[in-house]
């Protein structure tokens, strides 16, 4: 007898046994296809492993697969290792880490096919004439696709006016011939559509390190933000599209996929497809089979992009590689930047991970000679670095958070025909709402946490887990109705702004004001007209944008993350400085960035504002080394959630007890309540795990897990472990 042993995306952590369907020959049971199979109540779509002939389940109660809906893998064996890696390293149930690597609507069951674009040509030795003289609008259609003897798609039939419902009818007469458009790559020569930049000394010395070596290599392109490194991505790409290989590059957020996929489409002749969470299931599918297929030589993606098989891979590039949103923070935690270094010493091509301001980890590995540092410290063209101003704002009256000093600066940017950017990390009107009689302040009834007010439409709105409710008319402490919002968000920074500057163009820029498709370009157009304009907005404005008239960045609360719980706070508060700060003065006109602060004083914000984010670096990672943080420490966080206060805690204590003696030479803190214990109305806690070996901490984890799997509660606890996390809270 043969088994079918199946992955399953399920909590599990094992594989499942199945008996094979009924009438099926053995030669289609291929490892890597899809199957649909009963599990439990439910029919799931699983991935086919391998075909064994043991198995520990008894047979009376083995079931048979329903269904096996591929005749051939569709996803290549390197792409289901690199998942089982992930799985192993992340701590994840097997299943679910391999089904992540399939498209949803491959997870679904959908047919793995792609659509392919069909075009119509007229059939040889025929002519309207075989029509009927009345078939006025056959006739029409007939001429139209025999004036392109290529191939017209239905598309553009219906662009030239023809009447496309009557295709079938032609085709029945056979009038007319459909067949499947095929992508013919143009010759090496021809793969430029647009003339690249001029490299200056950096740039090209990065370029060619990049180029020149073969087979697998790290680079950290470290170059300040102006310093042109998208200019060194488009050429490297440019040198392995020659080859006839393909690149992946994955950015950060779907924002900037648009102006990213803009730029490679306009530099090149060959298609570009991109793939994010915007996108539809089926057209997510139809890329990812263009990628896999090598029809598509440049592959644009967020996060899950990773997964994506390449025909004839070529290199890999992370854009903005310090940011968070690499790292999947639910579910399945993996950190796509670290596993795209996996895939590309897999596939043994270059990976470039490229950043104004590196993570504290790829500097750490560059130092380690892991990585290969490349640095650009000259900004493209004749722009120069911004000038750094600390403003003092202790005692200093505030206009809804901007001083007399800094209004003055916006007006004299203003009046020269130039823009500004005033960054504010807040969403809303105002972070809360607050008694001014009782001091009671608007909280979210399902969080540890104040509701943001909005004015936009009018409401109180819990950005942690999405809750909303009416701006109350009396406090819930006293009853008074003498409610005031305190702070300043998005939304009455804008207003403040409207009144200052009633004839210049306030744009806002956060999740609010660009929900609706299109908003974020239309306000794009705004500020690339040039015209003088103030945007305001929240990290939404931080990454990848070019504003050449934007001389003025005005940073409102500097000291959002100075004092943070998290190890990483100061890192990512200097980060985003960096960055909003990269904004200004991109062109001729030079620019000045405004930082307000309570503490002016304070070494490492002056140490970055002085000497800069490589000097800053160097400071943070010998604290981290002092106090043996990550990069020096390797850490794991073991999560757990419960809808009662305690229970998770309990949960998690109960866990140490009995583990703790096995593992011994794993340092064990907590368990303790998450920053913010109460979340969408359940009580969370943690309990981290370090070594200062992976290996040892990555052996005791498997373990772990199945001491875990075992416990008595942890069917009615929800639990997850986060390896490498990014966010302790």
């Amino acid at each position: 007898m043969i088994f079918l042993r199946v992955a399953i995306p399920s909590p599990l952590r094992r594989y499942f046994d199945y008996l094979p369907p009924d009438h099926a020959e053995i030669g289609t049971y291929q490892p890597g296809t899809r199957v649909k199979v009963p599990f439990g109540r439910r029919e799931l779509v699983g991935l086919l492993l391998e075909v064994v002939t043991e198995t520990d389940v008894p047979l009376n109660k083995l079931k048979p697969v329903i269904e096996i809906l591929d005749s051939s893998p569709l996803q290549p064996q390197y792409i289901r290792d690199l998942a089982l890696w992930a799985a192993d390293y992340y701590q994840h149930p097997i299943g679910d880490a391999l089904l992540q690597s399939l498209p949803v609507f491959l997870r679904k069951g959908g047919e793995g096919v792609a659509s392919h674009t069909y075009l119509w040509k007229v059939m040889p030795d025929t002519s309207a004439a075989n029509l009927s003289d009345k078939a006025h609008q056959q006739q029409a259609l007939y001429q139209l696709i025999a004036e392109h003897p290529q191939g017209i798609s239905k598309e553009a039939i219906r662009a030239e006016g023809g009447q496309a419902y009557l295709l079938t009818t032609l085709e029945n007469k056979n009038l007319i011939i459909k067949f499947k458009q095929t992508h013919s790559l143009p010759e090496a020569e021809h793969l430029i559509k647009e003339a690249p930049l001029p490299l200056h000394p950096e740039q090209q010395s990065a370029l060619q390190q990049i180029t020149q070596q073969q087979g697998f290599n790290t680079f950290l392109l470290d170059g300040i933000t102006g310093s042109g490194k998208t200019e060194v991505y488009l050429q490297a790409i440019h040198e392995v599209l020659k080859k006839g290989l393909q690149a992946l590059i994955l950015v950060p957020e779907i924002g900037l996929t648009p102006q990213t996929l803009q730029r490679f489409k306009s530099r090149f002749r060959v298609p570009v497809v991109a793939l994010h969470s915007s996108l539809t299931d089926k057209q997510r599918f139809d890329a990812w089979m263009q990628a896999a297929q090598g029809e598509a030589p440049i592959v644009i993606g967020t996060r899950s992009a990773i997964f994506t098989p390449l025909k004839s891979p070529g290199i890999i590039i992370i854009d903005e590689e310090h940011d968070s949103s690499f790292k999947q923070q639910e579910g399945f935690r993996y950190s796509a930047r670290d596993l795209a270094v996996v895939r590309a010493h897999a596939e043994q091509v270059p990976i470039v991970l490229g950043s104004a301001t590196p993570s504290l980890e790829s500097l750490h590995n560059c130092a380690q000679q892991r990585y290969q540092h490349l640095t650009i410290r000259s900004r493209a063209g004749n722009a120069s670095a911004p000038e750094f101003q600390l403003m003092d704002i202790k005692r200093l009256p505030l206009n809804n958070g901007l001083s007399s000093e800094l209004i003055t600066q916006i007006q004299q940017h203003l009046q020269q025909g130039t823009q500004v950017l005033v960054f504010i990390n807040r969403r809303g009107f105002a972070p809360s709402l607050i008694c001014h009689d009782c001091g009671a302040l608007a909280e979210c009834k399902r969080c540890d946490a104040r509701m943001t007010l909005h004015q936009q439409p009018a409401h109180l709105h819990c950005h942690h887990c999405d809750s909303q409710r009416p701006i109350p008319v009396r406090c819930d402490q006293c009853g008074s109705h003498a409610l005031k919002p305190v702070g300043a968000g998005t939304e009455r920074t804008e207003q403040t702004l409207n009144k200052l500057f009633p004839d210049t163009p306030i744009l806002r820029v956060d999740r609010d004001s660009t929900a609706r498709k299109g908003s974020m370009a239309k306000i794009m157009d705004q500020v690339h007209n040039g015209s003088p304009c103030i945007l305001v907005g929240t990290q939404m404005l931080a990454k990848g944008h070019h504003f050449p008239k934007v001389t003025l960045v005005a940073i409102l609360d500097a000291d959002s993350g100075l004092f943070s719980t998290d190890f990483r706070g100061m890192e990512r508060t200097a980060q985003m400085i960096i960055q909003v700060a990269g904004r200004a003065g991109r062109a001729d006109h030079p620019g000045k960035v405004i930082l307000q602060t309570h503490h002016a004083e304070h070494p490492l914000l002056n140490l970055l504002a002085t000497k800069g984010y490589e000097v800053f670096a160097q400071e943070e990672l010998k604290l981290r080394q002092q106090y043996q943080l990550p990069p020096y420490q390797h850490i794991a966080i073991i999560r757990a959630e419960a809808p009662h206060s305690g229970r998770a805690e309990g949960f998690l204590h109960s866990i140490k007890e009995q583990q703790s003696a096995f593992f011994s030479q794993i340092h064990w803190s907590g368990p303790f309540p998450s920053p913010m214990e109460k979340r969408a109305g359940v009580f969370r806690s943690q309990l981290i795990l370090s070594s200062q070996s992976r290996p040892l901490l990555q052996h005791s984890l498997s373990h772990l897990c199945l001491g875990i799997e075992d416990h008595p509660l942890a069917s009615r606890i929800r639990w997850s472990i986060d390896v490498d996390p990014y966010d302790m809270h």
